[in-house]
């Protein structure tokens, strides 16, 4: 029998969020028509929104679950590996944020596809970019399902598919239902849930383990390593170089975060989201990164003592030391991480279906789709989505903080070169952008499967270096006409 007392929060949560999902969808469809408030919310992101959005679609359950579960068997060296996700907003706004907000608006964009169609003027290009936003977004969501149903089961006493069922459900529908909009209010109100759960967390670990001073010193008697910055040699140099460019630097070219970029109001809205949202992934991602290690110092066992996974650290931490209520409000933290970032996956995945591929195949042979037809289309492949990445996760795959990671490294291999230099470098051409996007996904999921590395560093370097070369060749060793030339200058590079 489960804990009802736990579960009562949790299910409070998902019908506020379900509610702010209807109330968005109501104020929805202005002079944009359904397709931009549906897909991109008409632009009218205020800075605080955008900022909340932005975080808790970055911050996974993977980032509430096999990260502090990672740093429980690793140490502060996770912790310190960690620190450059405070990067990750400053780097999103501060590269892409209004250059890709301007040539969205003169382009009239809602997807970050539409922007790579217009600029190398290749259809078979934004089809591929569509079909690799799918297969690694369906990767990355099964990852979310199957980490916050399983966070559910060792909190509540609940079985795995009551959980799956319960927030997956809840999830399918509230983004089926209030778009982009919908997400992003829901998304902000995930952010705030994720930091009072950090909290809460915090305070019994804390209390559980008689304060930070006693579970630094049962760490350093039990597993003093952990206490050093290269954990006893679990944490080389080379981990820490490719993790800060996996977790870190690459993300600004994640789409789901791109696409934020097209929809705040304005430059102060731009702003205010790149303090706020600093201030607070920093707070949040080192937070509970550290709580994994301070965990250490309350589950004491082996990690066979723990199912032999590190997702299941913090479940047990929560279950260990908190009471039944507070263990209900702790939960809803990492859940709700799991739930922000399906909701911004599964816009995404839609918009990918319908905008990029659907409605410009129609555009093409002179059809036009009625406004109810586009809308019930949309919010069906919506929910089509979220039902097979749900099916999906019924049987559900182990250590989900490297599902994470290698759908990350995948989407980031297929578009740092595309959207670099096709923003930033007037030469950047469709051979290279297509051999960029091909070729280096290619070596990259390559390498992954049969574990190849070079000098021990994640197969991500082997993608970028690949992706880059292939980009910068094909531009070079293709001639494209005046008029094509100008048409993009126009556009994307104007005096």
């Amino acid at each position: 029998m489960g804990n009802l007392v736990a579960l009562i929060p949790l299910v409070l949560f998902l019908a506020v969020a379900l509610g702010i999902s209807f109330v968005a969808r109501r104020r929805s469809v202005g002079e944009g028509g359904f397709v931009k408030e549906y897909f991109i919310g008409n632009r009218t992101l205020g800075g605080f929104v955008l900022a909340m959005t932005t975080i808790a679609t970055y911050g996974s359950v993977s980032s509430f679950v096999g990260g502090p579960g990672q740093a429980w068997l690793v140490g502060w060296g996770w912790v310190y590996m960690a620190v450059v996700q405070v990067t990750a907003l400053v780097l999103l706004y501060g590269i892409m944020g209004k250059k890709l907000a301007l040539v969205a608006r003169k382009l009239d964009a809602v997807t970050v596809i539409d922007v790579v169609r217009a600029r190398y003027n290749s259809n078979a290009l934004a089809n591929i970019s569509a079909v690799i936003v799918v297969l690694f977004f369906a990767a990355t969501m099964v990852a979310q399902f199957v980490g916050g149903a399983k966070l559910f089961e060792a909190v509540t006493g609940y079985s795995y598919m009551v959980g799956l069922v319960l927030f997956g459900a809840a999830v399918i529908l509230f983004t089926t239902i209030g778009g982009f909009r919908g997400v992003a209010f829901t998304d902000a109100l995930c952010g705030i849930i994720m930091l009072v759960g950090i909290g809460v967390l915090a305070a019994g670990i804390l209390t559980a383990g008689g304060g930070y001073g006693n579970i630094m010193e049962t760490i350093k008697a039990n597993h003093p390593a952990m206490l050093e910055p290269f954990s006893g040699g679990s944490m080389p140099a080379t981990l820490y170089f490719t993790q800060w460019l996996l977790v870190g630097v690459f993300t600004f070219v994640l789409p789901q975060s791109m696409v934020r970029c097209m929809g705040f109001k304005d430059t102060k809205a731009l702003h205010g989201a790149m303090i706020t949202g600093t201030v607070i992934i920093g707070l949040m991602m080192i937070g509970v990164t550290a709580l994994g290690v301070l965990s250490a110092g309350v589950l004491t066992g082996s990690l066979a003592d723990y199912g032999s996974s590190v997702d299941n650290i913090i479940p047990r931490a929560i279950a260990q030391t908190l009471p039944s209520w507070a263990a209900g409000v702790a939960i809803i933290g990492p859940i709700a991480a799991s739930i922000s970032t399906v909701s911004s996956l599964l816009i995404a995945s839609s918009s990918a279906i319908i905008k990029d591929v659907y409605l410009h195949s129609c555009e093409a042979r002179g059809v036009q789709p009625s406004e109810h037809g586009i809308s019930r289309g949309s919010q069906a492949v919506t929910l089509c989505v979220g039902a097979i990445v749900f099916a999906l996760a019924v049987v559900p795959p182990d250590v989900i903080w490297k599902i994470n990671m290698f759908a990350f490294g995948g989407l980031e291999t297929a578009f740092f070169w595309v959207m670099v230099c096709g923003l930033f470098w007037k030469r950047a051409g469709k051979l290279g952008a297509l051999l960029s996007m091909v070729g280096g996904t290619a070596a990259y999921c390559a390498c992954m499967a049969l574990g190849f590395k070079v000098m021990g560093l994640h197969q991500i370097v082997i993608g970028i270096t690949v992706a880059g070369v292939l980009m910068v060749v094909g531009s070079l060793i293709e001639k494209r006409p005046q008029a094509e030339q100008q048409r993009i200058d126009q556009v994307f590079f104007p005096e």
